[in-house]
């Protein structure tokens, strides 16, 4: 599964992407936890960019809560669960990401490690996004990350990884208008080796709360913190 990642925009955010429209705040979060509101990439003719809580809530769903069991989709499966199949036809969109985590088993322990691009440059994930209403009429937008099985890098730390798709796939991906199934299934993928690095990191990481640079810095397997590392620049809803 995944379920923490790093985001990090940078500069050139808004151009990577090619949005139009601009959100109120852009902050780094190197701590993204399920239930936190992030940045996601639509296909609205032309691109633009919400912030939609990380976990799928589906439009008939009776309890919000549901949205902490549906942080991932399966992509041997997301055609057949009945809150991925609407949004995976037409409400496909792009997660930006720095970096994400896995968890490594080791004995007894559990062993945290950061997966980014070499060059440290963003990615995006495959993700799908569906909207809700409660009971007072207040739109909720929500996401989750696809994942597949793991590429080499991978396999060494855990048996699944997100779909991260090549840059020239992003726009295929996130066109609504494209409605060939089986090809748009092709993407669903391991990324190929090569352009991405793993190493461990602190154990802070296992915490939400804790959102800081230090969190990604490379350090000896399951190395304990000497500091806090909290902040605020998580948007929790």
């Amino acid at each position: 599964m995944c379920g923490r990642y790093g985001f990090v925009p940078g500069e050139d955010f808004y151009p990577r992407y090619n949005i139009t429209n601009r959100l109120e705040t852009l902050s780094a979060s190197y701590n993204v936890a399920p239930g936190y509101s992030m940045p996601v990439v639509v296909r609205e003719n032309p691109n633009l960019v919400y912030l939609m809580r990380w976990g799928l809530i589906p439009f008939w769903a009776k309890d919000i809560k549901i949205g902490y069991k549906m942080i991932n989709a399966r992509a041997e499966t997301v055609e057949e669960k009945s809150a991925f199949r609407k949004p995976f036809e037409s409400r496909r969109c792009l997660i930006p990401a720095s970096g994400f985590y896995e968890w490594k088993k080791t004995g007894n322990e559990k062993i945290p490690f950061y997966i980014k691009r070499k060059d440290n440059g963003l990615f995006s994930f495959a993700g799908l996004y569906d909207v809700w209403t409660d009971v007072e009429g207040k739109e909720i937008k929500s996401y989750t990350i696809i994942t597949t099985k793991p590429n080499k890098l991978i396999e060494s730390i855990h048996n699944r990884m997100p779909v991260i798709l090549k840059k020239e796939e992003e726009n295929h991906w996130i066109d609504s208008i494209n409605q060939n199934i089986e090809k748009i299934k092709e993407l669903l993928a391991p990324y190929p080796d090569g352009e991405f690095e793993a190493y461990p990191v602190t154990r802070a990481v296992n915490n939400p709360e804790n959102d800081s640079p230090d969190l990604i810095k490379p350090g000896k397997p399951g190395w304990q913190p000497q500091k806090n590392y909290s902040n605020s620049k998580n948007i929790i809803t």
